[in-house]
């Protein structure tokens, strides 16, 4: 039996994503729905699993879906957080939320 992951692999290179994904692109005129820099990522709100990745009122529908620049989608996604700093004398500050 395929994993979910597999399913949403499969999705991400479906005809239909393709299509749907193409339609966001022209849609926001190629630019961050963000930012307004160059678009490069097309950003679920609401994020693809096992549980809904086959309902395309959720993976196809053009509202879950934003336009956004590389920057953008890593903060979206919570990608390269900085969890570490320095103080002023260069020592490692402890991490808090």
């Amino acid at each position: 039996m395929p994993s979910s992951c597999d399913a949403i692999k499969r999705f991400y290179k479906s005809e239909t994503w393709h299509k749907a994904r193409l339609e966001k692109i022209l849609s926001s005129k190629g630019r961050c729905e963000k930012c307004g820099a160059p678009g490069e990522e097309v950003h679920h709100i609401i994020h693809l699993t096992e549980l809904n990745i086959n309902d395309t009122e959720i993976t196809l529908n053009q509202k879950d879906l934003f336009l956004l620049c590389r920057e953008c989608h890593n903060k979206e996604q919570g990608r390269f957080k900085k969890t570490f700093s320095f103080d002023e004398d260069g020592n490692l500050k402890p991490f808090s939320l």
